[in-house]
Parts: C-alpha cells; structure tokens; sequence
C-alpha cells in the first residue's frame, strides 16, 4: 500500500512514520513518498526518518521527490498538511491580531481566517493534481484549519475526503484515564477510537469548536461519574484549562479550543504581556532544528526528539497560564495523536477492521442547525466500506449558536478565497466572536493583505 505525504518536511513527519514502523497489518504502508516545495526540510525529515527505519523490520521505501506527479501517481492515500507560508506566517498572524487588539490563534482566531484565505487557494491546486494522477485515492486531510480546508477539497473530491484532528480523541484518552485511574470503570477497557462495542462516544461540533457530551461503556454513560466529581475534573488537562465550575455548569467537556472563546479576555492579556507568541518560538524553534540537520550528517534523531519534547511542553502555554500555571502531564507529552488517528483510518479501510473516531465529516442531516454540505466533527464507524458518520451526534444546547455562528464565518472565508472577495473576507473577520469590532475588522484585513503575498487577491475590493 502507498501513501504519499503532502507537506513531507513537516516537523511531525516523523510521528507518522513512527505509526507506520508499529503497523504489522497484512495491508500496512509499504511505500511513503514525501512531497514538499522546501527541499531544505525534505532533506533534514528523510535525514531523521532513515535513522528511525535502520533498526525496523521492512520498514516502508521511502520516496522523496519535488515532484507533484511522481508523489501522487497511483498513490492509495494522501495526507494532506500543509502550512502556507510556514511558521513564519503563524507569527505574522499573531503579532498582526495582536497590534489590534485581538487574538491571533492559527486555527480559532482572526489568524485562523488569515491562514485559511491562504492555504485555499493551494489547497485547490492539490485538489486538481489528485483528479489526474490519483483520483481513486483516499485524502486524509490534517492541513489546518482542518474543517474548512476539509470541507473545501469535499466539494470536488466528495467523500473521500476526510478531516482529521488529534485533539478530540486526546480528550477522551485523558478522560477515560481520568476515570480508571479513579476505579469508576475497568482498567482493562480498551481505549477510544480502537473499534470496540463495548466504548462509544457523544462528541459533536465543528474543528476545534466541539464538546465530549457523552462517554458510554457497556451501554451506560459513565461521563455524569466524572461531572459530578470537582477533584476529577481537576485532575486532567482539559478539566484544569476550564474548570470545575465551567464544566459542571456546561454539563459537558469542551475541545481545549474552546479557551479562547470562553476565556478570551485573559488569554488575550496573557498574550498582550507574553515576550513572544506561540508562533515566533516555533519559528526559531524550528529554524535552529533545520539548520541544525543541514550542518550535521549524524544526529537528526535525537535532535528531533529533543525538539519535539520541547515543542510539546510549551502547547498552549499561554492558556494553561491564564487557567493558573499548571504543567502538562508527561503522558501527554508523548504526542502521538493525529498520525494514530491517520494509521487507524488507513488500517480500517485497507484491512476492513472497524474503528470508531471523531473526524470531519459532511453534516447529511446529523446536525440539524446545518446544511448538508456542512464539514462536522462527529463520531464515526470506519471500515471497509469506507466512512459512516455514528447517527446519534447533538449538539448541546450552548453550543448551537456558537457553531452556527463560526460555520458562517468558515463559508464567508471559503467564498473570500474562492470569489478573489474582499467583502466576503471582511464579513468573516467582523462575525468571528474574537472581533468585536467592524472598524477593527478592516484595519486588521488591511494589514493581513498588506502583510501576506499570498492574500494579494484581496488587495482590491471585489464583489462575489
């Protein structure tokens, strides 16, 4: 089986290979091409996933190539994450938000608007490469933000498309650690997403936008064990960002996402007196890492996972300090998360093993605040046959007005890439919930325009 990597410098390439060296399925990964348009970080990822294979037994052939055709060619799967404009674009966004006085997150915020406008655009290109030289091949999409990309590639490649993100399945991870860790369920159950009939989850919403309404074993709902339990709640990554309070009161666990729009006004103090952004770390982080392989022709793996671990410790730093200062969990430090819920996509529908994950999928009816054509993140059954969205997804109540609101900014974000639509992109910054402000909205779009080569086509108002 092939799987082509698109994006294959990526810093967390080496996490999927990881998976794929694991996987000893009689339909495992046999061959992982890499594409990207940077061959500095090809070369420095090859370097570091050729140590990682030199112990493995029939470790997949790696193909690293420029080339869009010899990357896709008869590929069997696609994984699509890409950054447009690398993290030096994240940083951009952030500082640009933030000299306006408002969030600038990559995916939640008006930074999240910013990278979707750009990454479009490529992400249709990709869309026309895969019609000719791979149009049988599943494309499981990472590339950020995971909703809206997603649900673009969709109108063109349909359901065969399919979105990806790690967070939802770490919070159930975490939760049902929580509760075995407490003696309130059997340690030796098996942990979501693996396919078994004995744990399903409720979980519904948009990308970073949704809530674990539900954890049930053997038929019973064992979240009201964790809800009715402050200490518990308190106890896991998730529960310490909101609290115990918040999440009593919601009934509900959300997305870690959640804190910019539940907490914004702290974690947009914290970010105003922070030294740097999340961003401009990752950019020296990841230009020291480069560089550092490029000088060096041993070595690539431990500095990797040097990075890595780093990487990992700082996540969401500013909001676990607007929630009171805590330290992740070293389980959580593993990572470990989106390429188990890739290899564990790929494995289903090769090796028709069923699984049960929370993807991005098309709404079909399950959300009815949606349209049909509308990307969700909901539970699913993944086999053979491909994916089959789980049909008891609600929303809770709270939550309703929130996701409607941001699918709308997600489709005036989409329609600004697509119609060249300066009105369109203006809309979309003016209805997110961290603008409060329409002036504030056209100074910021003035200056992401003025800031970003590839929004040029915002330059000029235009009207879809």
């Amino acid at each position: 089986m092939k799987l082509t990597l698109i994006g294959g410098g990526g810093f967390r390439v080496p996490l999927v290979f990881k998976a794929l060296l694991a996987d000893t399925s009689a339909k495992r990964v046999t061959e992982l091409r890499l594409f990207d348009t940077d061959a500095t970080r090809l070369h420095a990822i090859s370097a570091v996933l050729d140590e990682l294979g030199l112990e493995a037994i029939q470790p997949p052939r790696l193909v690293v190539t420029q080339d869009i055709a010899t990357a896709l060619h008869g590929t069997d799967f696609v994984f699509a994450a890409i950054r447009v404009g690398g993290t030096r674009g994240r940083a951009l966004d952030e500082q640009v938000s933030l000299r306006h006085g408002v969030i600038g997150q990559e995916t939640v915020g008006a930074g999240g608007i910013s990278y979707a406008l750009r990454g479009i655009p490529v992400a249709l290109d990709l869309v026309e490469q895969i019609k000719l030289h791979a149009p049988e091949a599943w494309v499981i999409n990472f590339t950020n933000p995971a909703g809206v990309i997603t649900e673009v590639m969709q109108r063109h490649l349909g359901d065969r498309v399919i979105g990806i993100c790690d967070s939802p399945v770490g919070l159930a991870r975490r939760i049902m650690d929580t509760l075995k860790g407490a003696g309130l369920v059997e340690l030796d159950l098996p942990a979501p997403g693996s396919g078994t009939d004995r744990v399903h989850l409720k979980y519904a919403g948009l990308n970073h936008l949704g809530w674990l309404t539900g954890l049930h074993v053997d038929g019973e709902d064992v979240l009201p064990l964790l809800l009715e339990r402050p200490d518990l709640i308190e106890s896991f990554e998730e529960g310490r960002l909101f609290g115990a309070p918040l999440v009593q009161a919601l009934g509900a666990v959300p997305n870690e996402y959640l804190h910019y729009y539940y907490f914004a006004r702290e974690d947009l103090a914290i970010d105003d007196a922070a030294p740097q952004t999340r961003g401009v770390f990752l950019q020296a982080q990841q230009r020291t890492f480069y560089e550092g392989i490029s000088e060096t022709a041993s070595g690539a793996l431990q500095l990797w996972e040097r990075t890595r671990l780093e990487r990992e410790e700082t996540y969401m730093a500013t909001n676990r300090e607007a929630a009171g200062n805590f330290d992740r969990d070293a389980t959580d430090l593993e990572t470990g998360g989106y390429d188990k819920v890739a290899l564990a996509i790929m494995h289903a529908i090769a090796n028709d093993v069923p699984a049960e994950l929370i993807l991005n999928v098309a709404n079909r009816g399950l959300l009815p605040d949606l349209d049909d054509a509308a990307v969700i993140e909901v539970p699913c059954r993944v086999d053979g046959r491909g994916v089959t969205p789980l049909r008891d997804a609600t929303l809770p109540n709270h939550g309703r007005g929130m996701v409607v609101n941001a699918k709308y900014v997600e489709r005036r974000t989409m329609d600004a890439a697509i119609n060249h639509s300066r009105d369109d992109a203006l809309l979309a910054l003016t209805h997110h919930p961290l603008v409060d402000s329409f002036a504030v909205a056209g100074e910021l779009l003035d200056d992401l325009v003025d800031s970003f080569d590839e929004l040029s086509y915002l330059k000029e108002a235009t009207h879809a």
